[in-house]
């Protein structure tokens, strides 16, 4: 492995395979130590990765990984809704956040308000884009994809609609649950058209030093499974 690596190079490096592959890594197959999983999760009990709530908006886009900034919105006048944060404490924060951002939104709205708050459009991704921000999972609606796309953000969310009313920023950098995902500020995000993932710093070296090998023997087996020429061969390749 290259010494010395840096930790953008090796999050580049992850950018070139899709979540699944990278879960597969991290604690899919614990048992199966030949595969380089790294079972850093107990894969059903853990709250790692996103459930079908959400998708991703951008299959085009392809992976985005990064360091998770979280927050959490709501709306004024609930029960709970405070403490709040000023505009300009959450640009500072978004703004100092490691990079690359990857935002980690918790929307803590009734559910009559949640499926049709597009909170996120235009003005908010171009601040984003300016914060370093690459990708955006949430747990409700965005909307002016057109113009997000412009910006190439990857999204994971609950859905699309045009619209959404006042709102305000409760906290930032504190621990969040999006679509059964618990996620901590500064942890390593990986998202994709299929959802998003979620794994500790410290454990970026190893996931980045796995992937290849776990790559590799898939595409094996997959291509000996295609090729074999008797059920006894599916078998023993299986």
């Amino acid at each position: 492995m290259k010494k010395n690596i840096s930790d953008t190079e090796m999050l580049e490096k992850l950018c070139k395979f899709n979540t699944p592959t990278v879960s597969n890594v991290v604690a899919t197959y614990p048992k199966k130590k030949n595969f380089y999983c790294l079972g850093i999760y107990n894969q059903w009990k853990d709250r790692w990765y996103t459930d079908q709530s959400v998708r991703g908006i951008f299959p085009e886009k392809g992976s985005r990984a990064g360091y998770a900034f979280t927050m959490v919105v709501t709306v004024p006048g609930l029960k709970n809704s405070c403490p709040r944060i000023s505009r300009e404490e959450y640009v500072e924060a978004l703004y100092n956040a490691k990079k690359p951002t990857i935002v980690v939104c918790q929307q803590l709205y009734p559910k009559n308000i949640l499926d049709k708050a597009g909170l996120f459009g235009g003005q908010t991704n171009s601040l984003f884009k300016a914060c370093g921000v690459v990708g955006v999972v949430t747990n409700g609606p965005s909307r002016d994809l057109d113009e997000i796309a412009l910006l190439d953000i990857q999204y994971v969310l609950s859905g699309i609609t045009p619209a959404h009313g006042d709102f305000i920023i409760k906290e930032v950098n504190v621990p969040v649950t999006v679509a059964s995902m618990n996620v901590l500020p500064g942890e390593i995000i990986h998202m994709d058209m299929h959802g998003a993932i979620k794994f500790p710093s410290n454990r970026l070296i190893d996931v980045y030093s796995n992937i290849d090998k776990y790559s590799e023997e898939e595409e094996e087996k997959a291509a000996a499974l295609i090729n074999s020429k008797s059920l006894e061969e599916l078998k023993k390749i299986w």
